[in-house]
């Protein structure tokens, strides 16, 4: 591995570290001061020095300011390769393929759930299986199960889970193209099986919110957002199975990289061409994988829907329930971009990074193509989450990308640690939170300060030009695995 790296400023929120040798293109950091200090410390800058090393990388190695330390790439990290020259690398994905955020806007206001805020949180809990290994009452024979890979969201519709109209508000329609379940292993698929319309654990939640301000009128108009609205957000992946895609493809590519003769500072970014078997194979499995997750939202979100009509006895049209978007930020995309001056198909590694695309793109709804894209972008569980919009300078410089959260500052054994012998419940509930988690363990795991500053984070990528703030959600409930 790499060990040495030097960072320049290039202004108050871009740092670059510099080409050298070994590395085909500089790294580029979005951070201010202050974060760069806390970035640092867990020397996540090494893994973008490291990722520059990647065969046919264009332009720069990235890194967003909630990065941390990850497998490979570092989270938060993006990454654009040739498709001629370039590589597919697993690492620059992420084990939890289509990790994502999904984003519910009501007709409800506060006063309309405060007194049933407890019984709400319970029956969502009742309702929707969280925590490790749960399971689902969904229960898939592997022929259907393979029609879930190759349909994602679609599915789910077809099947009553949902509206025909949630598919547009998800990114790529809620369908990743190239999808070949035949390139998932039985085992891949053993643990998806029974686990479609669950939660999972870790940092994976369900919450009720309250939009508590609104920045861009117009942009929240148009996506359907005002203040004093209740919302929700999903925040879950592909489970099991895409753990496993990402598992059985890693050790794969540590062949690979040997067969290709790819040179690497870290065996952890092994890779295989984008053009060769190994590397068309992985793409394949893991638009399975991104397509399970899609589907997975798309039927928690129906449940979701189901229990807040029948808690607070509202029809569908009072309830007013419509998704605002869905945004994945653990994935790979072939795409068109400007590459130095020209239009060109590249292939882009978002790991932890969400996709930021401006007004008038034509991969967006027509819903959205006079403002932009919706960007969703989770706090912790006790603090605030953004509603942001994408823009035309994060198209120029970081391939439409933007931050996914607030990163973790705290590993889960050290946020353990520091929970000892608080009242964690209490403390959020004292703030106006409810949590119910599986376990205690979750909620020590998951606590604020294992986070960075999500408001820090927001004001980094805006002060940036790489997204613009349009509405802020209080958390009220939260659900954790």
């Amino acid at each position: 591995m790499a060990e040495e790296y030097k960072i320049k400023k290039i202004d108050d929120y871009r740092w670059e570290i510099p080409k050298s040798e070994g590395m085909r293109v500089p790294g580029l950091l979005y951070a201010d001061e202050k974060m760069l200090r806390v970035i640092e410390k867990d020397r996540t800058p090494l893994q973008v020095k490291n990722v520059a090393y990647l065969p046919g990388i264009i332009k720069y190695s990235l890194a967003m300011p909630d990065m941390h330390w990850g497998y490979g790439f570092c989270i938060g990290g993006v990454a654009a390769t040739d498709l001629e020259k370039g590589v597919i690398s697993p690492g620059g994905i992420g084990y939890d393929i289509n990790c994502g955020v999904r984003l519910m806007r009501t007709n409800l206001t506060l006063s309309d759930v405060k007194s049933k805020l407890r019984y709400l949180l319970a029956a969502l809990f009742n309702n929707i299986p969280c925590g490790v290994g749960s399971t689902s009452s969904l229960r898939l024979a592997f022929h259907e199960l393979k029609q879930v890979l190759k349909e994602g969201a679609k599915w789910a519709v077809k099947k009553g889970y949902g509206l025909a109209e949630d598919l547009e508000r998800t990114e790529e329609y809620g369908r990743m193209q190239g999808a070949d379940a035949e390139k998932v292993s039985q085992q891949a698929l053993k643990r998806g099986k029974n686990q479609l319309g669950t939660l999972g654990s870790g940092n994976h939640f369900l919450e009720i919110d309250l939009v508590e301000k609104i920045f861009l009128p117009r942009v929240a108009e148009v996506f359907g957002l005002e203040k004093g609205q209740i919302a929700l957000i999903i925040h879950c992946g592909s489970r099991g199975l895409g753990y496993q895609v990402c598992d059985d493809y890693l050790a794969r590519m540590r062949h690979v990289v040997d067969k290709y003769n790819i040179s690497l500072p870290d065996r952890q970014l092994s890779c295989a061409p984008l053009s060769s078997p190994e590397g068309k194979d992985y793409f394949a499995a893991m638009a399975c994988a991104a397509n399970y997750a899609w589907a997975n939202r798309q039927v928690i979100m129906h449940w979701i829907r189901e229990t807040l009509q029948k808690v607070l006895n509202l029809s569908p049209k009072d309830l007013g329930m419509e998704l605002v978007y869905d945004v994945c930020h653990n994935i790979g995309k072939f795409e068109e971009h400007l590459v130095d001056g020209e239009r060109k198909k590249i292939f882009v590694h978002r790991k932890g990074a969400t996709r930021a695309f401006p007004a008038h793109h034509p991969l967006l709804p027509s819903l959205y193509q006079s403002v932009g894209q919706p960007v969703l972008v989770p706090g912790d569980m006790g603090t605030n989450s953004y509603v942001m919009v994408g823009t035309d300078l994060a198209m120029k410089e970081t391939w439409g990308s933007t931050c996914h959260g607030a990163g973790r500052v705290m590993s889960r054994s050290k946020a353990k640690k520091a929970a000892k012998g608080r009242a964690l419940e209490r403390e959020l509930e004292d703030k106006g939170i409810f949590v119910i988690a599986k376990g205690r363990g979750t909620i020590a795991e998951e606590m604020p300060e294992a986070y960075k500053d999500i408001d820090q984070v927001v004001e980094i990528v805006e002060k940036a030009g790489l997204s613009k703030k349009v509405a802020k959600l209080r958390p009220l409930g939260v659900i954790k695995g």
